[in-house]
């Protein structure tokens, strides 16, 4: 016996993902529901072998499905995302709407799994920031070795993270660079993104950081431990796909870099390829696709006494947004509901 679930934004990337992880890793759906706004109603999604004609989000009766991963933003995911809850079904959201809510879990299920049953508060369960997923898989571990002080993180974060006309932004701009009188200006950045650095994500605060440093900043802190302090600085940088994240970590005990690395090669959702050798780690290019997050460039930092620095890589419509949502839903199934 299966699950009836619903993918709520099924023609997005996130949403075409969760749809192609669902399939990927078998999981027990009884009946699915691709659902979209009315513009992109009857677009054709896949699922597995299978071909979906997407359903109008506004119209749908969400009574009698047991789950529902929502990719539609903040702005759609407030109005619809209780009126599913209320009817019984459990959404799990990708936005950022919930995820600073006391009465909603945040969950990485590598990391707070016990989370989950909190779930009953409101009938909703948030998956964190891309950036935020893909690190706090990797410090979790750690922390529970050595326990973390502080961590200092600068990301490179791919434009496949700002949605489907940042991807077009980007190749646009790029062959723009090399055809007289076809040049691009931006639209979806501040700033040019071809051949170039944006170090702002998301909005500025008061503080000066932007949105996307504060979601990781107070993601950690309700995933991991809320002692845990965290800065960081996040850059957008001209890639398709995958987040790229050089993390500074700074521990109360001692955390000898051989240990660190056996650690995390023990964890689950990491794969570490760490050779002290010209190409022997893995970059953003090498993560698309893959389900695993990469840690290299494993190496004690002497600057502290207690440091560690580390590479981590991750594809970001993967871990970073569907894998985890369906990972999520793969945990409430087995914890909580135990029909699959």
């Amino acid at each position: 016996m299966g699950y009836k679930v619903v993918v709520c934004g099924a023609t997005g990337n996130v949403g075409r993902e969760m749809l192609n992880i669902l399939a990927e890793r078998q999981f027990p759906v009884d009946e699915i529901a691709a659902l979209a706004s009315r513009r992109s109603l009857g677009t054709e999604v896949s699922f597995g072998d299978k071909t979906l004609k997407t359903q109008d989000l506004d119209q749908f009766d969400f009574s009698g499905w047991d789950m529902a991963l929502f990719a539609i933003g903040s702005d759609a995911t407030k109005k619809y995302a209780p009126i599913a809850a209320k009817a019984g079904c459990v959404v799990i959201d990708n936005s950022s709407l919930y995820r600073y809510d006391p009465d909603v879990p945040l969950i990485v299920p590598e990391c707070n799994p016990e989370a989950v049953h909190g779930y009953s508060k409101k009938n909703i369960i948030a998956n964190p920031n891309c950036s935020t997923a893909q690190m706090v898989v990797a410090l979790k571990p750690l922390h529970d070795r050595a326990k973390i002080k502080r961590v200092v993180v600068s990301t490179y974060q791919s434009v496949s993270g700002s949605g489907k006309d940042a991807m077009d932004e980007l190749w646009n701009q790029t062959k723009g660079m090399f055809v007289p009188g076809q040049e691009v200006e931006p639209s979806v950045y501040p700033k040019q993104i071809a051949f170039n650095c944006i170090p702002q994500i998301d909005v500025f605060m008061d503080s000066g950081d932007t949105k996307e440093e504060w979601k990781m900043v107070t993601e950690t802190k309700k995933i991991v431990d809320p002692s845990i302090k965290v800065t960081a600085t996040c850059v957008r940088v001209p890639v398709f796909v995958s987040h790229s994240e050089s993390v500074n970590v700074e521990f109360e005990e001692f955390l000898d870099e051989d240990e660190a690395r056996e650690i995390l090669r023990q964890a689950p959702g990491l794969l570490v390829v760490d050779k002290r050798e010209p190409g022997g780690y893995v970059t953003p290019v090498e993560a698309v696709g893959d389900f695993a997050t990469f840690i290299s460039r494993i190496r004690q930092d002497v600057t502290i006494e207690n440091g560690l620095n580390f590479w981590c890589v991750s594809d970001n419509l993967r871990k970073g947004a569907a894998l985890n949502a369906v990972q999520i839903a793969e945990l409430l199934g087995r914890e909580v509901l135990k029909k699959g």
